[in-house]
């Protein structure tokens, strides 16, 4: 039983991630890795302009994670290095009036956990200093934070230690347990959505609700993002609502066509 319920975990648990947004020293690199490996999470993800020193990424790595390292996945955008996952989990220690709630990991665990049979979840880490951007969380379909008493921030390794623990020790029990929530469909990917928001957007724009400036970052457009990402969106949906728009914005340049 107990060797039947690894090897399922350890199936869910590859559809999983570890993105690090711009982190400034390859040894947090390396220890991340370390800590994605002894949880159950075999795929890392460096978002930045340079691919972080190998050597001292190796370094903190250690032996037995070195083929994180070798086989780490390093982009320069962060819409690309997200584009196939339909679950993006972004870190915070900000919780903004503007922005989604932000639940704190265990609670966050509960909504990941069905989706994992189905759908590739990233969990999102931003730079040390700073954190992630509100560009960044614009990606991100659920926001989790870690509470802390007096300093707000912690180290890169422990964060994903924190929020990998709780994932994967959630995993367990949802195996084990004898009423476990059934699995959530495939949901559209991030690239889809992506594309999604930009015609609803450009729709928006059209009718006047939106100024230009707005389409990406404005109150509006990340209360849309906010209402849409809630709805868990299959791919068929997603399509659904792009032809909506491409046929209004059509239906827009024809009108005006006729009125030259």
């Amino acid at each position: 039983m107990q060797a039947a319920i690894q090897q399922t975990m350890q199936e869910l648990l590859s559809r999983v991630a570890i993105v690090l947004v711009a982190p400034k020293y390859p040894e947090n690199v390396g220890a991340a890795a370390r800590v994605a490996m002894n949880m159950g999470i075999a795929r890392l993800i460096v978002v930045s302009d340079e691919l972080p020193d190998r050597p001292r990424m190796a370094k903190m790595a250690t032996h037995n994670a070195s083929h994180l390292i070798d086989n780490l996945e390093h982009h320069q955008q962060l819409a690309t290095a997200l584009a196939p996952f339909a679950c993006v989990v972004g870190t915070t220690a900000r919780q903004g009036r503007q922005r989604r709630a932000v639940v704190e990991p265990a609670a966050m665990v509960t909504t990941v956990l069905p989706l994992l049979q189905n759908n590739q979840v990233a969990l999102v880490f931003g730079p040390e200093d700073r954190g992630l951007t509100n560009q960044d969380l614009n990606l991100c379909t659920l926001f989790t934070t870690i509470p802390t008493l007096d300093f707000a921030s912690l180290n890169l390794a422990q964060a994903v230690a924190i929020v990998t623990y709780e994932l994967a020790s959630g995993l367990r029990r949802h195996l084990e347990g004898p009423d476990a929530d059934p699995w959530a469909p495939k949901q559209a990917t991030s690239r889809e959505l992506e594309e999604m928001y930009a015609h609803v957007g450009e729709m928006l724009c059209t009718v006047g609700f939106l100024r230009e400036q707005d389409q990406d970052d404005g109150y509006w457009m990340r209360a849309v993002r906010q209402f849409l990402g809630r709805l868990g969106l299959r791919s068929r949906e997603v399509r659904n609502i792009r032809g909506f728009c491409r046929q209004f914005l059509w239906y827009d340049r024809q009108r005006q066509r006729i009125g030259e």
